[in-house]
């Protein structure tokens, strides 16, 4: 765990009930990952944390704006994030986070490193295929969608292979 991390929550002195907390992560928090998917980012993270007298619950609620480059056009873009989690701290003997709801930490520790967690929380809201909008609406004039276009097979139905037209008729 990182000791100079400003994102962490220290938790032995709050009474039981629920507490808040809020971080921003942008790109110089990526940059700490040696990340550099992103262009730019500016993401506000709220969390709330229950204090029970034998658990910790924390729900994370993410909001903010990521610019990522398409995958198709390489084009920069800006994505809205919007999504939330939720995680709960139980104590134990050993350090535990192999599940990914619900963490263990050793029996006497008073505060809880939450960096690693906003930073999966955020590249893990991001769509696996990054698709400018510009190209999902057809708005967006580049040279590289025009290639894609002229590269793009034509239909010839001249050179269907006769064997697959009788295949097709087993459907019906």
């Amino acid at each position: 765990m990182k000791s100079d991390s400003k994102y962490k929550i220290e938790f032995a002195g709050l009474k039981i009930g629920s507490h808040q907390f809020n971080f921003n992560a942008d790109k110089k928090f990526f940059d700490s990952f040696n990340f550099s998917d992103f262009n730019d980012v500016l993401v506000n993270i709220y969390i709330d944390l229950t204090k029970k007298s034998t658990l910790l619950e924390l729900d994370f609620f993410l909001t903010g704006v990521v610019n990522l480059n398409c995958d198709l056009t390489n084009e920069p873009f800006d994505f809205q994030i919007k999504h939330k989690a939720s995680i709960v701290v139980k104590f134990g003997q050993d350090y535990n986070d192999e599940d990914d709801e619900i963490l263990v930490l050793p029996h006497g520790e008073h505060k809880l490193y939450v960096d690693q967690y906003i930073f999966e929380l955020i590249v893990l809201s991001l769509p696996p295929k990054r698709i400018h909008p510009g190209v999902e609406d057809g708005s967006l004039k580049s040279e590289i969608l025009e290639i894609l276009e002229d590269l793009k097979p034509k239909e010839n139905n001249n050179l269907a292979d006769p064997r697959w037209e009788k295949l097709k008729n087993l459907k019906k």
